[in-house]
């Protein structure tokens, strides 16, 4: 039985991080809504309570009985999960003088503790809250402070119950993952079984026994989950996988041509659709960027149906949903933050059962499976790219012409980070690019990656309701701007703007003004995630 660490999530920006830093464990987790605990699920070693963007006294606040929890399972509160157990069990939170936000030491530890071990007197961590505890209940006791939070950690006395008003997670907690660590795999047990070899060889397996001799069909993008999970289904299942690859005319450049090759050379058994005339049609007008979502959704599934019936015997829908897809499409609050292209459901009509094998990978695990799987290194660390195409990367209505000009924009700045070499510490690149790296690339401890490699995503955006002013020879130009967006991340929940070299911004602004027609400006977007999206539509 798979072991599981649970993660309560009462809406913290930062929930899915924990997630990943549980998962960088070799230990499974699951993200679920604050008041949806599995009670009858025996594969749980642990719980994680998340931060929250709410007080503990809002009266919109997330709260919940812990009664059947504590006691039964050890448990770690973050921040809000911390504030509001201390509230719950009869302490005192209150709001701070200030609000607490940044980098903090802790100056007083109890270095005893089974959730400290290993620490380092005055480690670093972050802080990002309004409220402070400023009395713990009874039987609790205090195993941290800095020089401002008395209660910068601390535990019920005789319980595996811990509560921290910093976030571990979080990168400039010098020694967060450690403390993760001590909770995840020396306090709940996890025996560190969740790897990329033992996900590939329980998914295969499990879609031998759910699929059995049924026929699968599978909508290819080009991108590396909707491959990833090809792959993975052609082990299982073999030539009861057929995969249709629709091009809506908004794909980047020659992609369409290349991705066919490379699904060939996969071995994979793929029909090519082009039904782009349809889609240009039916966006005629349109400049809503979610009505252009819904329209290449409703098109998408309207032309794939009419090639799954083709199919006979077909009975499912293979998709390359992953884990941040279903979280950013419906938060705790149920709110829509944005439809996904893989997420929302299907037309009843297609009778088509939905198979997903990576719905609960975050992207950087992804790729790690398709390293398992022997995938090419081209595929897997190929960037996100969204279903829509660059239907949602042209800002206004999208048309032969606009999606010409930001084909030819974004390849000059594709193919410009894939040049653009630079040099890393090995242990750095390592991180990076989530695989070994060859001894005979190593030189001085050092590797040479391109730009591509150190950037998470990147692409050019059109703004075609925009028209500036420009200059060419002698000749005034009235053309449209475009925006380059690179960014770094590690799962797309958070993302910060990629600081790409001036040079490098330089040379491609250049070639983009004088080679692409229809552009006489370009910009670079310096925005993080959040508050901005990855995407600007």
């Amino acid at each position: 039985m798979q072991q599981k660490i649970i993660i309560l999530d009462f809406g913290s920006q930062t929930t899915q991080l924990i997630g990943r830093r549980v998962r960088e464990l070799d230990t499974f987790c699951e993200i679920l809504p604050y008041n949806k605990f599995p009670h009858d699920d025996p594969s749980v070693i642990g719980v994680i309570l998340s931060g929250s963007p709410f007080s503990v006294y809002d009266k919109e606040a997330f709260k919940v009985d812990l009664s059947e929890i504590r006691g039964r399972y050890p448990i770690l509160g973050i921040c809000y999960g911390a504030q509001y157990m201390s509230q719950l069990y009869g302490g005192k939170v209150e709001p701070a003088g200030s609000r607490e936000y940044g980098r903090a030491n802790l100056e007083t530890i109890d270095l005893e503790n089974p959730l400290f071990q290993g620490f380092e007197k005055g480690s670093q961590v972050w802080m990002s809250h309004g409220d402070t505890i400023t009395a713990i209940p009874e039987n609790f006791k205090c195993i941290a402070s800095t020089s401002k939070v008395k209660y910068a950690a601390y535990q019920a006395e005789g319980e595996q119950l811990w509560g921290v008003q910093f976030h571990p997670e979080v990168f400039h907690s010098v020694q967060g993952s450690l403390l993760l660590r001590n909770f995840v795999v020396n306090i709940c047990g996890s025996v560190q079984d969740w790897s990329p070899a033992s996900f590939v060889d329980s998914t295969v397996a499990a879609l031998k026994e759910q699929l059995g001799d049924d026929k699968v069909i599978l909508g290819l993008s080009g991108g590396v989950d909707s491959s990833v999970a090809a792959v993975l289904l052609n082990r299982a299942i073999g030539s009861n996988l057929t995969c249709i690859f629709v091009d809506h005319g908004m794909l980047r450049k020659n992609e369409f041509r290349d991705v066919l090759h490379d699904y060939e050379c996969l071995g994979l058994h793929v029909i090519g659709v082009d039904a782009s005339e349809r889609f240009f049609s039916d966006l005629k007008g349109v400049t809503d960027p979610e009505q252009k979502r819904k329209i290449i959704g409703r098109d998408f599934v309207e032309v794939f149906n009419a090639e799954a019936r083709k199919i006979k015997g077909a009975g499912w829908l293979g998709q390359g949903t992953i884990y941040p897809d279903r979280i950013e499409s419906l938060n705790i609050t149920g709110k829509v933050i944005k439809s996904h292209h893989n997420v929302g459901g299907l037309p009843e009509e297609m009778h088509l059962r939905l198979c997903e094998p990576l719905q609960w990978l975050f992207k950087d695990e992804v790729r790690r499976v398709g390293r398992q799987l022997g995938m090419p290194e081209h595929l897997i660390t190929r960037h996100p790219f969204p279903g829509p195409g660059l239907a949602v990367r042209i800002l206004g209505e999208v048309n032969p012409e606009s999606v010409r000009i930001l084909q030819e924009a974004d390849d000059i700045f594709i193919r410009g980070l894939r040049d653009y070499k630079t040099r890393m510490k090995v242990e750095d690149a390592r991180r990076l690019l989530a695989a070994g790296v060859p001894q005979s690339m190593v030189e001085d401890g050092e590797i040479e990656v391109s730009l591509y490699d150190r950037v998470w995503q990147a692409g050019a955006v059109l703004l075609s309701t925009v028209r500036s002013v420009g200059v060419m020879g002698d000749e005034r130009t009235y053309e449209h701007p475009v925006a380059l967006r690179a960014v770094t991340s590690t799962d797309a929940m958070t993302a910060d703007w990629a600081h790409l070299p001036y040079d490098f911004l330089a040379r491609v602004s250049n070639d983009i003004i004088n080679h692409v027609k229809g552009v006489n400006r370009v910009c670079y977007d310096i925005s993080s995630k959040p508050p901005s999206t990855i995407e600007w539509e």
